[in-house]
């Protein structure tokens, strides 16, 4: 089954239309952030034990995006440009201890003991 994927239409400055996949969200600061990546920027191998570079979606580039609640819309603004360096640093860290949860037993909790049997 196909998971969901929350997809965000933007417009370049020619009127150009393209889309964003919301793959976090955070907060920092009392402000709410997201974090986009182009969905057409993964890998185009279609075997599930595909090894090739591109399978890493971390490898795409990264947007980080302010969120500002607008009504009953939310805006996605860029994010603050003396923030990005600090936003960065907190954007990477989420993604490694994604990366972590991943590893070890199949819970989620990160640890290697649970997919032993007791």
């Amino acid at each position: 089954m196909e998971e969901q994927r929350d997809l965000v239409v933007f417009s370049d400055d020619e009127g150009n239309e393209f889309e964003l996949e919301i793959v976090d969200y955070f907060d920092h600061e009392g402000q709410e952030y997201a974090v986009l990546v182009d969905p057409e920027s993964g890998c185009e191998c279609e075997d599930d034990e595909c090894e090739c570079e591109c399978e890493d979606e971390h490898g795409a580039e990264v947007y980080i995006m302010k969120i500002v609640v607008n009504g009953e819309y939310e805006e996605f603004l860029p994010a603050d440009e003396d923030k990005m360096e600090e936003l960065s640093k907190i954007v990477e860290a989420r993604f490694e201890a994604m990366d972590d949860d991943e590893d070890g037993c199949g819970c989620g909790c990160g640890c290697d003991d649970c997919s032993e049997e007791e």
